[in-house]
C-alpha cells in the first residue's frame, strides 16, 4: 500500500507566516512554520499549490513546530 501524502497550509496574516501541516494516510506527520516574510513575499506565497509547498519544504526557510 502506497502512503498518501497531503499538505494543508494555513496563513497567519498578522505575523506574515504560514503553517504547513504534512499528513500521511490522513494522519498528521509533521508541522512546520515559515520564517516571517515581507508583505510582498507573503502575498506571492498565498497562491502556492500543494506541489509548490512540497518544493518549499526542501529549502531552509522554515522550522519544525
Amino acid at each position: 500500500m502506497k502512503n498518501q501524502e497531503t499538505i494543508k497550509v494555513t496563513a497567519n496574516q498578522s505575523k506574515k507566516t504560514f503553517t504547513i501541516r504534512k499528513f500521511i494516510n490522513g494522519k498528521l506527520f509533521a508541522k512546520y512554520r515559515t520564517n516571517q516574510m515581507t508583505q510582498e513575499e507573503f502575498d506571492s506565497e498565498e497562491r502556492n499549490t500543494e506541489n509548490d509547498w512540497k518544493q518549499f519544504l526542501t529549502s531552509n526557510d522554515y522550522y519544525r513546530v
